[in-house]
């Protein structure tokens, strides 16, 4: 860092906050988790419309949405619920072609022993749209993939849970 000598108390300071910030990092005993980024291959429709989600597979078959950062935030006042286990559920759009297609979805844990993540996914949508909910057992990092029939996308999310979370989850709304 270069410093001009009028400078140079802000100078240490501003060093020895990026040298700390720096050692917090490489020291931190938070496990790395290697979210997927949104790679833009939603479903395609007609001209002048939008993509649908901003992730997909290679054939735009399939289509999710992804966090910016990649990581699912479940805080006090933010989206999601907390089921009577604890388990965190968050809403979670999917897209795929053709109608009347059943969607599943699995995922597992990546950094530690945790039950399968659950999905709850809705019935009655006849068109390419497809609600969901996706229900992470722990926080952590977890690996997820839909499916509908031979097509599938799989991501990779960081799931954090801080303070109590949000409240309770009310399915009978």
């Amino acid at each position: 860092m270069v410093c001009p000598i009028r400078f140079r108390a802000v100078c240490v300071v501003m060093a020895s906050a990026l040298f700390a910030g720096a050692t917090a990092v490489a020291h931190s005993a938070e496990p790395v988790c290697a979210v997927t980024l949104a790679n833009g291959l939603g479903l395609t429709h007609r001209v002048g419309q939008g993509l649908a989600g901003n992730h997909g597979n290679a054939s735009r078959t399939l289509a999710t949405s992804l966090w910016p950062d990649g990581t699912v935030t479940f805080k006090p006042g933010g989206p999601g619920c907390l089921e009577n286990d604890g388990a965190m559920w968050m809403k979670w759009p999917w897209w795929h072609e053709g109608k009347r297609k059943r969607l599943t979805i699995d995922g597992r844990r990546l950094d530690g022993a945790a039950p399968p993540l659950r999905a709850r996914i809705r019935t009655g949508y006849s068109g390419e749209f497809q609600s969901s909910a996706l229900i992470f057992p722990t926080p952590g990092c977890w690996e997820v993939t839909g499916r509908v029939e031979d097509q599938s996308v799989t991501f990779v999310v960081r799931a954090v849970k801080i303070g109590e979370g949000p409240p309770r989850c009310n399915h009978a709304r």
